[in-house]
């Protein structure tokens, strides 16, 4: 596993700002973690990153313990803390020389620099200095200084917050060209983030992890149901609906047009079509009510 995760407790005096947190990534897997603010997400992730230590629990990264490996672990861990942390006064390229020595890079170091600024697009803005760049670009940098030491896991904190919506596109790009490589962890309050770029989603709340799925999975972790919406071009009555197994209530908004639940296990779209050829009619219109993920954010969140 490239990262995990068992029964991590942090204590802050009296306050759990994580409670009994346990989980696992897969090397490759691009995951999202959302929450509210003051869930516990920026702890975590400071955690797993070798920043603070857990009070209880077992966190190790590409199998290395962080209490007992952390500077294994920050080898193999690219950061990009929430509010990013720059040189202002140094040049791009002098930043990102200085950084990779830090890091004791082998080899040849300008080209190490150059491929980075190539990846991140900052070709245009290597000479300036980084108090000059705007946010997107700032956030380039980061986001190249976490890359520079071709790390296996990345951890990003909001690497999206305050950019313009061509700026948001343009990183979203960028973190899902770099996953295709890497196992990249990512906090966000922007849904469609995580339902564009992330194969996964860990909802946190109050500490605590009240959702952990493939994000095309999380709608049934709120409901049980499916929910279609069907409308036939010939008749079609409630006895004929009645028939098709799995149905748990019908509902009749106009002489042609069902609404009809079934259990979430049960898809009855195919028996539908054949029930309409059947019956010599068409269908002119059928949709699947699918809870968004920011709705089953808030019905796990509301609380």
């Amino acid at each position: 596993m490239s990262i995990e995760v068992r029964k991590v407790i942090k204590l802050y005096g009296r306050q759990r700002a994580l409670d009994d947190v346990s989980f696992e990534i897969k090397p490759g897997e691009i995951v999202g973690l959302l929450g509210p603010n003051g869930a516990g997400k920026s702890t975590l992730m400071k955690i797993i990153t070798c920043f603070i230590p857990p009070t209880e629990g077992e966190v190790s990264v590409c199998g290395h313990d962080i209490f007992e490996e952390s500077l294994q672990v920050r080898e193999k861990v690219g950061y990009l803390p929430e509010h990013n942390p720059l040189y202002l006064e140094m040049y791009v390229r002098e930043y990102l020389e200085f950084i990779a020595g830090i890091h004791k890079i082998k080899g040849n170091i300008k080209e190490r620099v150059a491929e980075m600024i190539e990846l991140t697009g900052l070709a245009l803005e290597q000479k300036k200095k980084i108090g000059a760049l705007s946010k997107g670009y700032r956030q380039r940098v980061g986001l190249a200084q976490a890359l520079i030491h071709d790390p296996e896991v990345l951890i990003l904190d909001e690497p999206t917050s305050g950019l313009d919506p061509n700026q948001i596109h343009e990183i979203r790009n960028l973190i899902r060209s770099i996953g295709t490589k890497k196992t990249i962890m990512l906090s966000t309050h922007i849904m469609q983030e995580v339902e564009a770029i992330c194969d996964r989603a860990i909802i946190i709340h109050k500490g605590k992890i009240v959702a952990d799925d493939a994000t095309r999975n999380l709608a049934g972790t709120v409901r049980n149901k499916n929910r279609i919406t069907v409308e036939f071009s010939g008749k079609i009555t409630k006895e004929d609906l009645k028939h098709l197994s799995g149905i748990s209530s019908l509902d009749q908004l106009n002489p042609n047009t069902w609404v009809i639940e079934t259990e979430a296990s049960r898809d009855i779209r195919e028996d539908l079509f054949k029930l309409a050829v059947n019956k010599d009619s068409g269908i002119l219109s059928l949709n699947k009510e699918e809870l968004r993920l920011e709705e089953v954010f808030q019905i796990l969140t509301q609380n």
